[in-house]
């Protein structure tokens, strides 16, 4: 196949494909495609994504527009039917008031009830939601950390049929903003749904996937390794451990206390932390850590460093100066998400004052050499590249005024950070082809990039034309 008339930084060029690589750049070489003058790069990726969670929360209650406790039992109080509800994307970090249990109580009655926070980390629950998840007599109904995640997983019940049938418009989606590949931290025995929604058909995106600490040993008993390819499209990622909590819950790990003289939830400490680590790492599983505060952020590049093996933080929001060069020193990727930076601007000011300049500081990671890799969180952000690129080079959205502008990054930085190939011969066709130059669109335009094309090993997976 050929794909013509594609612009290619200052030419125009023609690239010939051939057993899903790019077989030839060039001009004039023929035409089965004519794209008339549209920009190519490499096809996207999305390098933190919890999928199945993403793919419920677009099923469940929007709480987003929540501005208090009183205000998220309000909205969720008016979408009772009678059965069981599960809302999501409330952001309690700056309510004038607290969950509590007889705020969700009083609007709910004694029909089961959860909220999930935007971030994951927290879960409100009703008394009667309380008692079928094992809480009962909870004080206020909000679990945090591995008490929420507990819950999450036995939200997750939906029948596979179901949820890979969501799952497939999720996959189409990603694609039409120009996604050809996703890390999956879900957290679940992920090669088993993935291999089961490969063979219904579901070829739209690659899928790397994380590994949990529960699944560790079934994962080397099996042979797995990171890189380890299962078949055309799933490949065996990293070995996933969360050390700390977030922001927005209060439990994110830091050195300078919170306003109520605590300062977070290690959940992980070092002397737990780096036997696994290392026990992943003998076996070919490259370590993927969760670290958010600054306190847990050194103490994961700690365990790094005492086992003398690479891998990636993943978040990396707020870190300690002295800890911007031991990430290329190390050999350890931060993946980060872009828009995060976006949501939690208000909270962070309020809960971590004059620390906010070393908050998503993606500038100084690169200008210490440090290696980017851009990713949504989704659910907690959309699954969209353009989304996290856009956050990334300008640091605002909604007509605000740029947050730390310092930090900002290079169209050209952000997009290698949310790709995996070049557009060069020999590279996999995984493609995306765009109305306007990703190199020079403006803040709103690169946003919403207009997304002609997509194509995965030179097959189209999106095509708006």
């Amino acid at each position: 196949m050929i794909l013509s008339n594609l612009r290619l930084g200052d030419r125009v060029v023609d690239l010939r494909i051939e057993g899903g690589l790019i077989a030839e750049i060039g001009p004039s070489i023929g035409t089965d495609e004519d794209f008339a003058g549209r920009w190519v790069s490499p096809g996207l990726w999305d390098h933190h994504v919890h999928f199945t969670q993403w793919t419920l929360t677009s099923r469940r209650v929007d709480l987003s527009s929540a501005r208090s406790a009183r205000e998220a039992a309000a909205i969720i109080g008016g979408a009772m039917d009678g059965s069981p509800v599960v809302g999501a994307n409330y952001r309690y970090g700056l309510w004038p008031d607290a969950p509590s249990l007889a705020e969700l109580d009083a609007t709910t009655g004694g029909v089961p009830v959860v909220l999930v926070a935007a971030d994951l980390h927290s879960v409100w629950l009703n008394t009667a939601a309380l008692a079928l998840y094992g809480h009962r007599g909870h004080p206020t109904g909000l679990l945090t950390e591995d008490d929420a995640f507990g819950v999450h997983q036995r939200l997750d019940t939906v029948a596979d049929e179901t949820v890979d049938g969501w799952a497939r418009t999720a996959a189409t989606a990603a694609a039409s903003r120009g996604v050809v590949g996703i890390v999956d931290y879900e957290m679940a025995w992920n090669l088993e749904h993935w291999q089961r929604r490969v063979a219904a058909g579901h070829d739209a995106l690659r899928v790397e996937f994380g590994i949990y600490t529960e699944d560790l040993e079934r994962a080397i008993a099996e042979g797995l390794h990171t890189g380890q390819r299962i078949d055309d499209l799933l490949t065996v990622g990293r070995y996933k451990v969360l050390t700390d909590g977030s922001l927005n819950t209060q439990t994110a790990y830091t050195w300078d206390a919170y306003e109520d003289g605590t300062h977070g939830q290690l959940t992980v400490p070092p002397e737990a932390l780096v036997p696994l680590m290392g026990r992943a790492a003998e076996a070919g599983i490259v370590p993927a850590v969760h670290a958010i505060g600054d306190h847990a952020n050194t103490l994961a590049l700690d365990a790094f460093e005492q086992l003398r093996v690479g891998g990636s933080i993943e978040h990396a929001q707020l870190l300690s100066e002295r800890d911007y060069p031991r990430f290329a020193a190390l050999g350890v990727e931060a993946s980060v998400q872009p828009e995060h930076a976006m949501d939690d601007r208000d909270v962070a000011d309020r809960l971590w004052p004059e620390r906010t300049g070393r908050l998503y500081p993606f500038r100084s990671l690169l200008d210490a050499r440090a290696t980017l890799l851009l990713g949504s969180d989704a659910p907690v952000s959309p699954l969209d590249p353009w989304i996290q690129i856009a956050a990334a080079v300008t640091r605002e959205r909604d007509g605000r005024a740029p947050w730390h502008p310092e930090q900002r990054v290079t169209r050209a930085e952000a997009l290698a950070a949310s790709t995996r190939t070049t557009v060069a011969v020999g590279q996999p066709a995984d493609l995306v082809i765009t109305e306007q130059d990703p190199l020079t669109a403006e803040g709103d335009t690169l946003r919403a990039m207009p997304v002609a094309a997509t194509l995965l090993a030179g097959r189209f997976t999106h095509d708006a034309r």
